[in-house]
């Protein structure tokens, strides 16, 4: 086995989570606030979100939760690479 990038795990990361993030804006943005609670009851396994979904969201409100969302995946990729490597030592041989 061999170690793991941390920068571009950590890069990995957060695009993931803000392809995530974004991908939960669109719906958002596209069914409507009862379809969004409907929805984000079912995925959150019933926990009624009804008092906290915003469909009145100004767009640089989105767009500095999607930098916040990115830079807190970045750091928990890089903190996953850097534990597995931590704990994949070096090479015996």
């Amino acid at each position: 086995m061999e170690a793991i990038n941390i920068r571009r795990f950590g890069m990995a990361f957060g695009f993931t989570s803000a392809l995530l993030y974004l991908g939960c804006a669109f719906v958002m943005w596209t069914v409507g606030k009862e379809a969004s609670i409907l929805f984000f009851n079912s995925l959150m396994h019933g926990i009624d979100v009804t008092s906290i979904i915003r469909t009145d969201m100004p767009w640089w409100e989105m767009a500095m939760g999607l930098v916040e969302i990115f830079i807190l995946g970045w750091l928990t990729g890089a903190s996953i690479a850097s534990i597995y490597n931590f704990g994949f030592g070096k090479p015996k041989g």
